[in-house]
């Protein structure tokens, strides 16, 4: 590959997410209320499933328990921000301080663990911090806890439809732009070596540990800010954002889209979120509709089965040098 394609695919890189966030932008007023809430719930997915890529598509540390950081980033948004209502610039930073530091709890645990065993240990942890919200009168047991006002600061109120959804994205070109700087920096190149061959980079006298730690701990926080996102978008949080399902389903979404890229991710979540709502729908699937799960996983299933590369490897199959 010459030199000039490669400075093409870079800028192309950046091109496509910024013309897409200004699009984004330019038709939020104009949507309707239906499809301006399901693209904001598309926007907190893709966060949630970018803070995962960072894990699994740049890290190799495929994780099963990333959802206690979302949901511990939902609770946290909720508890703080009592009857009164909460200040946004205090509750986003907390709902994320609190999401990070489980994660570095767990991530100084499990991280000492490899392969499957670090998959089971990271699920157990997510399981206990399930349990404690299910269990405690903390959470608000199983039916969980509703927040009578929305973070607002200032003008900035987040119960304000249009508001809600500029700020979340705002906080998706912000994940985004961090993950793809982390990518170009030296901290990325090395979690690209520890990713291909640890015991070499070891070898090579980087701190191995260290760096996983320190992925562990930012990927928490960005789940705690999607966690933050959704608890403002719904109002109300309950343990089943913790759930290993959940941990599941955003593993679905960074391999569906394709592993190893940040587009990959955010289109994963699209995709996912689109399937989940077409087969979920009785007008269009009929009765099929109450089996949803069924259809969703053979198609899930059909998608990594012709697609090993993922949906963004679909445009490099359909051009002329890819079926070559």
């Amino acid at each position: 590959m010459t030199q000039a394609n490669t400075s093409s695919m870079r800028r192309g890189a950046f091109i496509v997410p910024v013309v897409c966030a200004i699009a984004i932008g330019v038709l939020g007023p104009l949507m309707g209320n239906y499809v301006s809430d399901f693209v904001v719930k598309v926007m907190i997915l893709s966060i949630f499933a970018l803070s995962l890529e960072l894990l699994v598509g740049m890290t190799g540390l495929v994780s099963l328990g990333h959802a206690a950081f979302y949901g511990i980033g939902a609770y946290v948004t909720v508890l703080a921000s009592g009857s009164e209502g909460g200040n946004l610039a205090l509750l986003l930073p907390a709902a994320m301080g609190a999401a990070a530091l489980y994660a570095l709890f767990v991530g100084a645990l499990s991280l000492r663990t490899r392969g499957v065993y670090f998959i089971m240990v990271t699920l157990a942890f997510a399981q206990m911090a399930f349990f404690v919200f299910h269990d405690t009168k903390v959470g608000g047991g199983s039916d969980g806890i509703y927040m009578y006002v929305r973070p607002a600061i200032g003008k900035l109120d987040m119960e304000n439809r249009m508001v809600l959804f500029y700020v979340v994205l705002a906080s998706l070109v912000f994940t985004y732009g961090l993950l793809a700087l982390v990518r170009r920096s030296r901290f990325g190149a090395a979690l690209a070596g520890i990713r291909v061959n640890e015991q070499r980079m070891r070898a090579a006298g980087f701190a191995v540990y260290g760096y996983k730690l320190a992925a562990f701990v930012l990927a928490g926080a960005l789940a705690g800010l999607a966690g933050f996102l959704l608890a403002s978008r719904d109002g109300v949080v309950n343990p089943e954002l913790m759930a290993w399902h959940n941990s599941g389903e955003v593993l679905l979404m960074v391999i569906l889209g394709g592993l190893g890229h940040l587009r990959g991710a955010v289109i994963g979540a699209i995709a996912f979120t689109l399937l989940k709502e077409i087969f979920s729908t009785h007008a269009v699937m009929g009765p099929l509709a109450d089996h949803w799960q069924l259809t969703l996983g053979i198609a899930i299933i059909v998608f990594v089965a012709l697609l090993p590369k993922g949906l963004i490897g679909l445009a490099k199959r359909l051009s002329p040098k890819g079926a070559a």
